[in-house]
């Protein structure tokens, strides 16, 4: 039964951070913002810093989730980004994934995007 998708997207992000941290992720951040523009979830990965974009959906009739990411989403995502690390002094690899999640009947599927995007190609 397919979840409402106020609920589902929450239940999106939970799922996603659950995914991470099975791969051995450290949450650092979740929900983080920056005046409007905001980060899903903010991971260590090893060394490196990881900005995290949750994209869940109920069905993937109009698309795979991940492909809902724009360009412009990638724009605020590196501004935020940038935001992030000039706040806490980070010094060190950073980069960017998609974790997308899609209702399929009963279960749930995790696509893991690493390296979706980089500042350099936007």
């Amino acid at each position: 039964m397919p979840l409402e998708s106020q609920n589902f997207g929450k239940l999106g992000e939970k799922e996603a951070e659950l995914y991470l941290k099975e791969k051995g992720f450290e949450i650092v951040e979740r929900n983080w913002r920056f005046k409007k523009l905001e980060v899903d979830l903010i991971a260590k990965d090893n060394k490196e810093l990881v900005f995290i974009e949750v994209k869940a959906r109920g069905t993937d009739y109009f698309g795979d989730p991940e492909s809902f990411v724009s360009k412009k989403k990638q724009k605020n995502l590196i501004a935020a980004a940038n935001n992030y690390i000039a706040e806490t002094n980070f010094n060190g690899e950073t980069r960017f994934d998609v974790v997308a999640i899609l209702q399929n009947n009963d279960k749930i599927l995790v696509n893991h995007i690493q390296n979706a995007f980089s500042p350099s190609i936007i």
